[in-house]
């Protein structure tokens, strides 16, 4: 059965030093060491290691292989995503990267596709990058954080962009990133284990209570790490919906939970309590495999949590593969 990974990272092996170019550390670059790490830097400091597999095709497909896994949506790692930078110099970054996710996937074509990155700390550019992706480099979509700067995704100034990603018929993939609580929880990888799940039910009612998901019904946004928190409180915030609308109802009058078949989700939830009851809640046409590979965090046996529910093979197919490819907008020939 054709397996489809909609949330795996990948990065190239070298990137532009925009540290060095711009003066600011804060650009992530990356440092081959002689005994052969790699590790990335910023603020001038350690931030995370990473391994050959992040960039390379033959051992990222060797490896999925051992998993029966055949392809792979590949998108950057958040933190290329420098949304506090100058659009500009942003924009230099993410096109790097955009260029050369498009070269991978046209090199392995039945093995990749591709949701690309771009500057959200400036709607205009990002639209730009946006059409860009999609129309020159072929690539589905784009990843974005669950939130840009002090802009949560209701805020007007991002509409353009998601206007656009819905009438490109773009998939749009929305990841954590600069965790809430980070400062205040510095503490057992805290940010990464809490704020993580909070970031992304953040997202998800800034997309719904402000409007946006109700604006653009065609708008094909898919919530990573199964949603974070957003799935199993649902009956929470439903209920602050309908006790406290003056509160929660200010500037869309419809229930919440109408958008949970609005919305899509990857299967990474760390638990398969957590993954029925986020199929239970949300349906097999909303789920779809992810893993968030190749890092730590993420499902170490790609598929293994779909696997084990014993579910039947059309309800299989449509997690593997179904629901992926109409959130990508390929056919199922693609990949044949």
């Amino acid at each position: 059965m054709l397996k489809i990974d909609i949330h795996a990272h990948y990065l190239p092996r070298d990137w532009p030093d925009l540290a060095t170019k711009y003066g600011d550390p804060r650009f992530p670059v990356i440092h081959h060491t002689e005994d052969g790490r790699h590790r990335i830097y910023k603020d001038g400091k350690f931030f995370r290691e990473i391994w050959s597999k992040t960039w390379d095709p033959a051992e990222r497909m060797a490896d999925y292989a051992r998993f029966g896994v055949q392809v792979q949506v590949i998108s950057t790692v958040p933190v290329m995503f420098c949304y506090w930078a100058k659009a500009h110099q942003a924009l230099a970054l993410h096109q790097a990267l955009n260029d050369h996710m498009s070269e991978s996937v046209r090199a392995h074509p039945r093995h990749y596709a591709g949701i690309g990155t771009v500057p959200l700390q400036s709607p205009r550019l990002a639209v730009q990058e946006l059409e860009r992706c999609i129309d020159q480099l072929g690539l589905q979509g784009v990843q974005i954080g669950s939130h840009v700067g002090a802009w949560n995704l209701d805020a007007p100034e991002l509409f353009e962009f998601f206007q656009a990603a819905s009438d490109l018929g773009a998939a749009v993939l929305v990841h954590p990133w600069d965790m809430m609580g980070a400062e205040s929880m510095p503490k057992y990888w805290l940010p990464w284990l809490v704020g993580m799940p909070a970031e992304q039910a953040r997202a998800a009612c800034c997309l719904i209570f402000g409007g946006v998901l109700e604006r653009l019904p065609k708008l094909k946004i898919c919530m990573a790490h199964g949603g974070g928190a957003f799935p199993y409180t649902i009956g929470r915030i439903e209920h602050g919906f309908n006790m406290r609308p003056d509160l929660v109802a200010t500037d869309n009058p419809r229930n919440p939970r109408e958008y949970i078949d609005r919305l899509y989700f990857d299967s990474w939830v760390a638990d398969a309590r957590a993954l029925r009851y986020l199929i239970d809640t949300c349906g097999v046409s909303r789920v779809m495999l992810g893993t968030d590979y190749p890092f730590p965090l993420g499902e170490q046996e790609p598929g293994a949590g779909i696997a084990a529910l014993g579910l039947d093979p059309d309800e299989q197919a449509r997690l593997y593969h179904g629901t992926a490819l109409e959130w990508l907008g390929l056919p199922l020939s693609r990949f044949a």
